[in-house]
């Protein structure tokens, strides 16, 4: 917070040339910035620019040409405590009075004050900066009041917004990587939030195959594939009830089957039909393995 004692301080430090009761009220309202941790980045011809807030500038300027324009003064400012976010000050005179705006960058409600310049300056009061004023501590305690204070508080909510938003930035991005819910290592997932296909277990065959992994499972096939077997396993016989009909391809060979060609093609002995299952025979009997061949042919 400025006081009457840093603002004469500032004041003498810079030992400014008044021409006006004006530039001494102007000036003071300068210090008040300078005093509580505000660079200055601009003044006089360039700080009444309108591109003087958006123009990217860190420098720090002195005060040349501060009152070169007649009954106005402007001033661009930053605290590099309070953020990176600009400050604008403008001073216009009107009759006896000095009027004060300010903006910050991104602003729209402008802060306002009105200074009586007899109020607080005094006029021909020789080269001593102390005795040209009056009512310093007042005119410090109105800037103090109606400007710095508030503004201030403008910056400190635009600074925790802005980190408030990054945070959530942070927040949001890493539930994005996130692949389920209460995970906190997006890369070894506690719950997935997707369903997992199940592996085919056992059963399926080549005459009708299962399907991949990452695949769900049939409900079966013609007769299963399991390994557990009996005399009276369909596979040996075929289907009791029903058979399946192919058209076209090799007898007994569906298509999309697993099937091998038992031999080299078009050599006598090796053709596939002569390994086609047989038509199902009557119940009864001995185990296929069992029986002599009958009439020369092979069963399989």
């Amino acid at each position: 917070m400025a006081t009457e004692q840093l603002i004469l301080a500032v004041i003498r430090a810079a030992r400014p040339q008044f021409r006006t009761a004006f530039d001494k009220a102007a000036y003071a309202v300068h210090a008040s910035f300078v005093a509580t941790g505000y660079v200055l980045h601009a003044t006089g011809p360039p700080a009444f620019a309108d591109n003087a807030l958006s123009v990217s500038c860190k420098d720090e300027v002195g005060m040349d040409g501060w009152n070169d324009v007649e009954d106005n003064y402007a001033f661009v400012y930053s605290n590099p405590e309070k953020g990176s976010k600009k400050v604008l000050v403008k001073c216009l005179v009107m009759n006896d009075k000095l009027l004060v705006d300010v903006l910050k960058e991104g602003g729209s409600e402008p802060l306002h004050l009105e200074l009586e310049a007899g109020e607080y300056v005094q006029e021909d009061a020789g080269t001593n900066y102390g005795s040209q004023f009056k009512n310093l501590g007042k005119l410090v305690e109105n800037v103090n009041k109606e400007i710095l204070n508030k503004l201030d508080t403008a910056l400190a909510s635009s600074s925790s917004a802005k980190s408030s938003s990054t945070e959530a930035s942070i927040r949001e991005e890493r539930d994005r990587l996130r692949v389920g819910p209460d995970t906190e290592d997006p890369y070894m997932p506690l719950h997935p939030g997707y369903v997992v296909p199940s592996i085919p277990g056992f059963g399926g065959s080549d005459l009708f195959p299962g399907p991949g992994a990452g695949m769900y499972p049939s409900r079966g096939d013609f007769g299963g594939g399991s390994m557990l077997v009996g005399p009276d396993d369909p596979r040996f016989f075929g289907d009791r009830t029903r058979g399946p009909g192919f058209p076209g391809g090799l007898p007994g060979v569906p298509p999309g089957a697993r099937f091998d060609p038992y031999g080299p093609p078009n050599v006598p002995g090796f053709e596939p039909g002569r390994f086609a299952r047989n038509p199902p025979r009557s119940g009864g009997g001995l185990h296929p393995d069992l029986e002599h061949f009958h009439n020369g042919s092979d069963f399989i």
